[in-house]
């Protein structure tokens, strides 16, 4: 469904304008953490013949052959028409208090060069974190304010500027978001290897965004992407970018050794995120990894496990390790909301979830703390600089969590020695802007299914049958076998093979590949080790890193038959939990900053 708002000669264009940017409100806030075009087939068109100023949530597409500008928005159509229809009513005189209303009884401050919507500026203190008070937002157009609440049960978030629940918002002491002022850097007069904050103020050129706020103005950490920082990575220089430990590309198509391409193996990457429990364990043991499908070197395929705390057994995560999956970090809480990743960890939350989990990992499923050498953040939220300073203090050797814009052909991954070879993508993304040597971006490329793209295959359109399940598989395919055979990334859910014939479907084409010679389903790792060392398809049975030589194990880290059954109380969240582990109970259940479970 799609509604085209016009604007007819006894409609003002006020309500034409508040229409829009209320629509604006929904765009980007349905959103899973990926960058799905395939949620444009339930978008809602609001067409602004005033050309109003659109929250950034809203993202503008030119229409060349009509000349004006089209805002599209997220689902809830009925929602939102009837919305339209209320503040048509209103402009009209009629008296509509359980919607959207002008402010009658209570007289809102105006903040005319706030373009965005933000909470009452004089709202009482003791109210301020009330469900009540937190669910209201306010839009001043042309000095009349208008006012909003959202739907029972959610809370406005005023950073992301939709409603939410309530666990979710976090910002309720936030009246609106007011832009950083842009550092003056050289344009003021500094001494040698400084650079001027918006108000003037020298500081150290290392100062700037650095992800530590030290300008009063706090302009040294507003304007930070890869575009804006002034410390940011170079372009990729060839010249200076050698394997084993850098490599780069203008846009990031290029074989590592600039091998020919029929020379490389295509390299297929099955990726599993969040827990493994008794809920998922039969897709694992018993259909997908059973042991009977091998690659063209007559060893087991392989997948990568990025593992979240939360409702995980440890004893199978053992196990999968022991049979030679890669074991990869997912964070401890996986919290939300989405934007606490990208814009508000700090460098400590980083180290808390991600080597916290790695802590755990190690402790109760015994996997060794050199083999954790890969994370994903959950939602797909990048952490810009902050994150990617952890990981080079903690030592992982490569992410998973960056999304390239859809081409073809598809993108090779890349060590961030250089800036990244593509654009940042998704809403309020936090690219890394800085260089960091040695450490690999397992880049996500977009899977395309007819006019839709989307990154994890779980969130492609719902709709498809088995058949086109299938086809979708196979096409992707294609794309990297026949072009630049760039690895072809599968990640999943495991709650989408639930569906019987989406899993057939799957099954279909691991079948297929398993008829060609030069297709291997390795590890990120695996594959990290391969672009280390290039090695041409027919070397591929004397290549060590993809061998399967029984794993050395200790005895204490061979799994268990039987895993201790613990029923720990958990202090932060104030209930019992489980923890299936093949070691001994600890006092408390393990959670962030006591990953131990220690008392």
């Amino acid at each position: 469904m799609s509604l085209s708002l016009k604007n007819p000669e006894n409609l003002d264009t006020t309500t034409v304008k508040v229409g829009c940017l209320y629509f604006g409100l929904f765009s980007g806030g349905h959103q899973n953490g990926h960058y799905d075009e395939h949620r444009r087939r339930r978008n809602v068109v609001c067409k602004s013949f005033t050309s109003p100023v659109l929250p950034p949530t809203a993202v503008i597409r030119q229409r060349p052959h009509r000349g004006h500008k089209s805002c599209w928005f997220s689902s809830i159509a009925i929602e939102l028409f009837l919305v339209v229809l209320i503040v048509m009513m209103i402009v009209s005189g009629i008296d509509a208090r359980n919607a959207t209303q002008r402010s009658l009884e209570y007289k809102v401050e105006c903040l005319e060069d706030i373009v965005r919507f933000y909470r009452d500026p004089n709202r009482p203190v003791h109210k301020i974190w009330t469900s009540s008070e937190c669910s209201k937002y306010y839009l001043c157009l042309e000095g009349e304010v208008f006012n909003f609440k959202c739907s029972e049960g959610l809370l406005f978030d005023v950073v992301r500027q939709i409603c939410d629940f309530k666990q979710n918002v976090d910002n309720c002491d936030i009246t609106a978001e007011t832009p950083v002022p842009k550092p003056l850097l050289d344009e003021a007069d500094c001494q040698d290897n400084q650079w001027a904050c918006g108000d003037g103020t020298c500081l150290p050129s290392e100062y700037f965004c650095d992800g530590s706020v030290d300008c009063p103005d706090e302009s040294d950490e507003g304007w930070c992407d890869a575009d804006n920082d002034p410390n940011a990575a170079e372009s990729c220089d060839p010249k200076n970018c050698h394997l084993p430990d850098c490599h780069c590309s203008k846009d990031g198509t290029i074989i590592p050794g600039r091998l020919e391409a029929h020379m490389v193996p295509q390299m297929i990457l099955l990726t599993f995120d969040d827990a493994v429990n008794f809920e998922n364990w039969d897709l694992f043991s018993k259909v997908l990894f059973k042991g009977q499908r091998r690659n063209p070197n007559g060893c087991p395929i392989r997948a990568t496990f990025f593992v979240s705390h939360p409702f995980t057994n440890y004893q199978y995560i053992q196990k999968l390790w022991n049979d030679g999956h890669e074991i990869a970090v997912h964070s401890v809480t996986h919290r939300g909301p989405e934007m606490f990743w990208s814009h508000n960890a700090t460098i400590e939350d980083w180290f808390d979830e991600m080597v916290g989990q790695a802590n755990i990992l190690n402790r109760f499923a015994s996997v060794r703390m050199e083999e954790i050498r890969g994370m994903r953040v959950p939602f797909l939220r990048v952490g810009w600089n902050r994150q990617f300073l952890m990981m080079k203090e903690f030592g992982f050797v490569y992410d998973s969590s960056m999304v390239a814009p859809f081409s073809n052909p598809p993108l090779w991954p890349y060590t961030m020695d250089y800036k990244m070879p593509h654009n940042c993508i998704g809403n309020k993304q936090n690219c890394p802007s800085r260089s960091y040597p040695g450490i690999w971006e397992m880049v996500i490329n977009q899977l395309e299914v007819g006019e839709y793209t989307c990154t994890m295959v779980d969130s492609c359109p719902p709709h498809l049958s088995g058949d086109d399940i299938y086809r979708m598989l196979t096409h992707n395919f294609k794309r990297h076998y026949l072009s630049n055979r760039a690895p072809l990334g599968l990640y999943f859910h495991a709650n989408w093979f639930k569906k019987t014939e989406y899993l057939n479907a799957f099954m279909k084409f691991l079948d297929d590949l398993q008829k060609l010679p030069d297709v291997y389903f390795v590890t990120n790792q695996q594959a990290i080790q391969w672009m280390r060392t290039p090695t041409s398809s027919n070397m591929l049975h004397q290549f060590e890193p993809w061998s399967c030589k029984p794993k050395h194990l200790e005895p204490s880290e061979k799994v268990c038959n039987l895993p201790n059954m613990c029923k720990l109380r958990s202090r932060v969240l104030q209930q019992d939990r489980y923890l299936y582990t093949c070691k001994e109970c600890p006092p408390q259940y393990p959670w962030i900053r006591n990953e131990f479970g220690l008392d």
